[in-house]
């Protein structure tokens, strides 16, 4: 992001990450003045300056800080005349308020409103915590720095752990416009998933022959095992793209994605099994409820939830998490089989529940600020090999 800077008094703001760093050359060191990164200048004297992007990871129900540092020449400015806001930004180029400084003055908007504060970690630090994180903070964020008529930005993304699993309702494949789409992930405790999304979790093995919506409206799938029936057998593996669709005449499937559970998946275990309706009771006399289809794959991925018995989830259909295949379990690879939609009078099977951690509600903000700030250093520990999805 390149920003021109027209006044003599030269500011300068930027993203810090651990991953990137950016160095001046000597011609752009004055004597007794500070270092400062510059780019190039134009024929009007105007500094173009580089901000230097990165991304930041936690977890849904973490807390993390989203890092922006800013620096002037000279430095005798008033602290009461700075303005620092924070944005989020979308792949429409739409633009959601997050936060907003004027000296002492804060202000927090909409859904972040209790959840984001100023880091304060020092002069020049336009730094911000996230608390409680939701799936739906995911996404890039602008910290704009401003000094009466000057301002620069710098962008950061934050990312979440987590795993994309494609989506398709009682009523078959191909069914869904964009809006049902969304819809669909979230009433399974998701959110439609993002290109990048998709594409890590077609490196991690996920393997889907019928394409589905994104968030950013284009329909997509994933193939790592190239075959006549998905596109070809001689085209090259990766995720294939149909481009941008219009969203609300074309139907097709939904890829969602999930993070970490606020809570526990587990397989209620019952003497007989059970109907559709005789599950969601079960679940409601053990103090649960039955389990989203997101949930069941987050347990999965996070609680590494490994299970050779077909159960009941919330919208009705028949599914098991496999953590480590065998032959009997339904295949080489791991991943959540999906048994598809029975009918819910008169078909048999176990449940799996879901019960809230209400001790962690809080979403970690009792944290220790050191705890806060190492979350911006922590890496993904969670190795499961393959995210494969299987229909059997």
């Amino acid at each position: 992001v390149l920003s021109s800077l027209e006044s003599p008094l030269i500011f300068v703001a930027f993203i810090l990450t651990s991953a990137l760093s950016v160095s001046s050359s000597p011609a752009d060191i004055e004597k007794g003045r500070r270092k400062v990164v510059h780019v190039l200048e134009d024929d009007t004297g105007a500094v173009i300056v580089q901000t230097a992007p990165g991304k930041v990871v936690t977890h849904r129900g973490g807390s993390i800080t989203l890092p922006c540092r800013f620096h002037h020449e000279p430095e005798n400015v008033d602290p009461a005349r700075i303005r620092i806001k924070w944005t989020k930004v979308t792949d429409t180029l739409q633009f959601e308020d997050v936060f907003v400084a004027l000296g002492k003055q804060q202000r927090v908007f909409g859904s972040y409103r209790g959840r984001v504060f100023l880091e304060q970690a020092g002069p020049g630090d336009a730094s911000v915590i996230i608390q409680n994180v939701t799936l739906e903070d995911y996404g890039r964020y602008e910290c704009e720095v401003t000094n009466d008529m000057e301002d620069d930005t710098g962008f950061v993304n934050l990312d979440l752990e987590g795993v994309v699993f494609p989506y398709y309702p009682r009523e078959g494949r191909y069914k869904l416009n964009y809006y049902q789409a969304e819809d669909a992930c979230k009433k399974q405790d998701a959110i439609l998933a993002s290109h990048s999304q998709l594409h890590k979790a077609w490196l991690e093995g996920l393997d889907w022959c019928n394409a589905g919506w994104l968030e950013d409206g284009s329909v997509q799938y994933p193939i790592s095992h190239p075959r006549d029936e998905c596109g070809r057998k001689d085209t090259p593996a990766g995720v294939r793209n149909y481009g941008y669709r219009h969203k609300e005449d074309e139907r097709y499937d939904a890829f969602c994605f999930t993070s970490k559970l606020n809570g526990k998946v587990y397989f209620l275990k019952r003497f007989k099994k059970v109907n559709y309706a005789e599950a969601i009771k079960a679940c409601i006399r053990d103090g649960s409820v039955a389990a989203k289809v997101g949930q069941l794959y987050a347990a999965w991925k996070f609680q590494l939830l490994d299970r050779c018995e077909a159960g009941w989830l919330e919208d009705g259909s028949i599914r098991y998490p496999i953590v480590n295949p065998r032959s009997r379990c339904g295949g080489s690879q791991p991943g959540v089989r999906n048994l598809g939609f029975p009918d819910k009078k008169f078909r048999l099977y176990g449940v799996y529940c879901f019960r809230e951690n209400k001790d962690e509600a809080a979403g970690g903000t009792g944290k220790t600020k050191s705890a806060i700030e190492s979350l911006t250093r922590r890496k993904s520990s969670n190795s499961i090999p393959m995210n494969a999805t299987k229909v059997i």
